[in-house]
C-alpha cells in the first residue's frame, strides 16, 4: 500500500504559489558534491523537535541560496529557497545541495519552496542576478508573511 500524506499548497492573492507542505516524504540524502553557499535567514524550530535525545538535529527554517551569484536566473546549480531542513548548518561557503525536509511521523515532510522572482514579490531592478534577487527578496514584507507561516507549523497537540 501506498503512503498517504497531507498535500496542500499556499498561494498568494494572484494565486502565484509561495510554498508546500507535503506529509509522508521519503528523506535522506547523499551530498555528492559542494556548492558556493549562503543563508540569508534562519532560526530553530524547537516545537518540530523529535523526541529522540539531545543529539537529535532540531529542525530550522531557512532561507538559503547555492550557485553562482552572477547567475541571471535559476538553472542547476543556482537556486534559492526556504523551508524547513533537518540538516546541521553548513561551516564555510560551500555546502551541499539544498534538502529542505524534515522528520514529520511516520516518515519526513517538507514546507517551503523555491524562490522565483516571477511569483515573490521582489524590489530592486529587475536586471539583477538571481541570487541577488533572493537576497533582497528576504527583506520583503511577503518574504516575512512566509516565513511566520512556515514557522508556525505545529504537531497537533503542541
Amino acid at each position: 500500500m501506498p503512503l498517504e500524506g497531507e498535500f496542500v499548497d499556499v498561494v498568494n492573492e494572484a494565486g502565484k504559489p509561495m510554498a508546500s507542505l507535503r506529509t509522508n516524504v521519503v528523506t535522506g540524502a547523499d551530498c555528492t558534491e559542494r556548492y558556493p553557499a549562503e543563508v540569508f535567514d534562519t532560526v530553530p524550530l524547537q516545537a518540530l523537535a523529535e523526541g529522540g535525545g539531545a543529539d537529535a538535529p532540531v529542525p530550522r527554517f531557512v532561507f538559503e541560496a547555492r550557485g553562482s551569484g552572477t547567475a541571471p536566473v535559476a538553472a542547476p546549480p543556482t537556486i534559492a529557497g526556504y523551508g524547513i531542513t533537518m540538516v546541521p548548518e553548513e561551516a564555510g561557503s560551500t555546502a551541499c545541495p539544498m534538502f529542505h525536509l524534515f522528520l514529520w511521523p511516520p516518515s519526513g515532510a517538507l514546507f517551503g519552496a523555491a524562490y522565483n522572482p516571477d511569483n515573490n514579490a521582489t524590489p530592486g531592478d529587475p536586471s539583477l542576478p538571481y541570487l541577488e534577487k533572493a537576497r533582497l527578496y528576504a527583506s520583503t514584507p511577503e518574504y516575512q508573511d512566509i516565513r511566520k507561516m512556515i514557522t508556525s507549523l505545529r504537531p497537533a497537540g503542541k
